[in-house]
């Protein structure tokens, strides 16, 4: 059975600390100069329906590093833009190559890939999740604080990072606190999900109450893709939610503090806070290339 990555819930609690186990060997592996062809021969599809760094850099480099090759296909460069459907796509590039990944609007693409596809599939971002970025994370949170006996804080909007975090909590096992303006709260159903998986996830309105006791504060832009016409109402809206000095004070004296990037500074983080002590924003967005060749190997091989 081909196994995908479409949502962080398709991982069990195992699983996700078994990738987190063999990201910290791998980079363990680089930071000593051995890099193994442990994938040589394999070759990865990268489509991009929108536009990307940290997940076209992370995924081709993994490919390389691990002897394989990766194929950028922009959704016009293939025959998608001219109207071929999904399920066709999926069905000839399955012929080719290893995997496919995809980073698309609506979530429905890839489940659509996902569902037509005789290799694995990942999420490489859609509208409603973003696993791959979590994965990162979680490998961060456990470099920085030995383990997920923590209280999570998010601030800001309740988009696809979010709502993955949430899944995540409910399946490693951790406090999650959700502040966000009413109105834009994460999936309501990626929510109830994370209740029946046991989650202890809060959601309200007030950024020092999700704070209070926190150790870890993580945020993301205000307008994700797609929202970018809404961006000068968000910023009215979100600004008592900025991540800055007198917010990071309110939480643990050793919080960290997280953000998936790109960020616009002066926004959703002050430039004090992101290039300040508590952050690990660029140590997470190196853990993105850790992870993600703990995701193809764990799913090519």
């Amino acid at each position: 059975m081909v196994r995908h990555l479409i949502s962080i819930s398709d991982l069990s609690r195992e699983e996700i600390l078994e990738i987190i186990s063999l990201s910290e060997k791998l980079k363990d592996e680089r930071k000593r100069g051995i890099l193994k062809e442990y994938l040589k021969n394999k070759s990865l599809a990268m489509i991009f329906e929108l536009p990307s760094t940290r997940t076209r850099v992370s995924f081709e480099t993994a490919m390389s590093e691990m002897g394989g090759h990766a194929l950028y296909l922009s959704w016009n460069d293939l025959q998608l833009g001219r109207g071929e459907t999904i399920g066709d796509t999926a069905k000839v590039l399955s012929r080719y190559v290893s995997a496919i990944m995809a980073r698309v609007r609506e979530h429905s693409k890839i489940i659509e890939l996902g569902k037509h596809s005789q290799v694995p599939v990942i999420n490489g971002l859609s509208n409603l999740e973003h696993p791959c970025q979590i994965l990162a994370d979680l490998l961060t949170i456990k470099e920085k604080k030995g383990g997920f006996d923590i209280k999570f804080a998010w601030v800001g909007d309740g988009n696809n990072v979010c709502n993955s975090m949430i899944l995540a909590s409910a399946i490693v096992g951790f406090e999650m606190s959700v502040a966000v303006p009413k109105g834009y709260e994460p999936n309501e159903d990626v929510v109830n999900k994370a209740v029946e998986l046991g989650g202890n996830v809060e959601i309200t309105n007030d950024p020092l109450k999700a704070v209070d006791d926190a150790d870890v504060i993580y945020t993301d832009v205000w307008a994700s893709m797609g929202h970018e016409s809404e961006r000068e109402k968000r910023l009215k809206i979100f600004r008592k939610y900025q991540v800055n000095s007198d917010l990071v004070d309110k939480a643990k004296s050793d919080v960290i503090v997280m953000h998936c990037l790109p960020a616009h500074r002066g926004e959703e983080i002050t430039d004090e806070v992101v290039d300040g002590s508590h952050s690990v924003v660029f140590d997470q967005a190196e853990n993105r290339l850790h992870a993600q060749k703990a995701i193809l190997l764990r799913l090519i091989s």
